[in-house]
């Protein structure tokens, strides 16, 4: 048998192989009833209401189940109750249930598996998380029609098991690290909520001329000014030392060397491309979908952009407008032409379009606020990822492998 290649101090012992139908004491289906409006106390959950990454219940939309519940007592969940998606794109999804989800009920496609005593659920729920897991999900669930995994195959899968002391140790380590993963998630979406809010008050609404919320020491109405006035178009060539630059939209631009995307292009015309400074503005061939680009560093573009450049303007002020609903959908829309894949700017239209501008103090300010948000989102999405990497990297190590 194949051994752990990390493991916990003191623990010496072979690890046995179990199927998981070993480890249950029962595999049930769940209730035959349709979903309605949640009635405040009964929770139901179906398939599409386990996350596909976290795995955790998705409580945004939550429904009870359209049945009389006298009697159902059989498919309310109890802790350590895990349960498995047996149908669809989605067969093998697993989720383990805690009490802290509150009265629920599970959906008749789903299977629940109820775990001996004897046994770890969080140990028992971990091997679902594991590439070992989604292969055998994939060999099993290949159907003439939909895929699918009924009980008696979930219980033919095979997990190898260490005494309940150690399954139990395995078992938390990968429960915590799943919280400080969610943790971090919901911070990070915390913040990005707040910045989805504090854009819409800190800018002025359609009609307005001061926003709903500003920084103390600012007074005044907010001029208007035509873009074109504001950013002036420039256009230098034969820069062919500077980086190729790929857009990424939402998130600046990167070295062509160093995206995923792997894009080919002819290094021979490099001279015919446009050169980018630094926190320059960019109307590339979806602007009119998601805004002007800034540009993260010095860098050369396709000759086919427009490059924009602000000399009393900031440009993280500028950035978030220029991404924003109010800007692309109400001002930008009627510069664009074109159908379907064919669309793109009228640049001239586009430079007509006014625009707000405080004061340069006042703009820097904002710029400031929005770049500590910027900030705190980026950190905790960094140590979601940390995190993510470190328990792929466990869930390789931890568990016994193959021979």
């Amino acid at each position: 048998m194949g051994k752990t290649k990390i493991r916990f101090k003191g623990y010496t012992e072979d690890w046995e192989q179990r199927k998981l139908g070993e480890l249950a004491s029962s595999f049930e289906y769940g209730l035959n009833a349709a979903a309605k409006e949640y009635d405040g106390e009964n929770k139901y959950i179906r398939i599409t209401d386990i996350d596909d990454n976290t795995h955790e219940f998705l409580t945004d939309n939550l429904t009870s189940p359209d049945i009389e519940l006298t009697g159902a007592d059989n498919y309310k969940l109890t802790e350590g109750d895990i349960l498995f998606a047996r149908t669809g794109a989605s067969v093998g999804k697993s989720y383990i249930y805690k009490n802290s989800d509150g009265l629920v009920y599970y959906a008749g496609f789903l299977i629940r598996a109820r775990i001996k005593e004897e046994y770890d659920t969080e140990f028992v729920f971990q091997n679902t998380l594991t590439d070992r897991y989604n292969k055998y999900i994939a060999v099993t669930s290949q159907r003439s029609g939909q895929p699918g995994v009924n009980a008696q195959e979930y219980a033919e899968f095979e997990i190898k098991v260490p005494k309940k002391e150690e399954q139990t140790k395995i078992g938390t380590y990968f429960r915590n690290i799943d919280n400080l993963i969610t943790l971090h998630q919901r911070k990070c979406d915390e913040a990005k909520k707040l910045k989805k809010c504090m854009l819409q008050k800190m800018f002025p609404k359609d009609g307005e001329k001061v926003p709903e919320i500003r920084f103390s020491g600012f007074t005044g109405d907010w001029k208007q000014r035509k873009l074109g006035d504001v950013f002036k178009e420039y256009s230098e060539k034969n820069h062919a030392e500077q980086p190729a630059l790929t857009i990424m939209q939402g998130e600046g631009t990167i070295k062509r060397e160093d995206s995923e995307r792997n894009l080919l292009y002819n290094k021979s015309n490099l001279s015919s491309y446009k050169m980018v400074y630094q926190d320059d503005f960019i109307v590339h061939l979806r602007s009119f979908e998601g805004g002007l680009e800034k540009a993260s560093c010095n860098g050369i573009v396709s000759p086919a952009y427009h490059i924009f450049h602000g000399e009393k303007a900031d440009s993280r002020f500028y950035y978030s407008y220029f991404r924003s609903y109010e800007f692309i959908k109400r001002k930008l829309v009627p510069h664009i032409y074109g159908i379907r894949d064919g669309r793109s700017i009228d640049i001239a239209g586009m430079k007509t379009i006014d625009i707000p501008y405080p004061s340069f103090e006042e703009q820097r300010r904002i710029g400031d606020y929005l770049d500590s948000v910027n900030n705190l989102i980026t950190f905790h999405q960094q140590k979601c990822d940390e995190l993510k990497n470190i328990k792929k990297f466990m869930l390789q190590n931890m568990f016994v492998s193959e021979k």
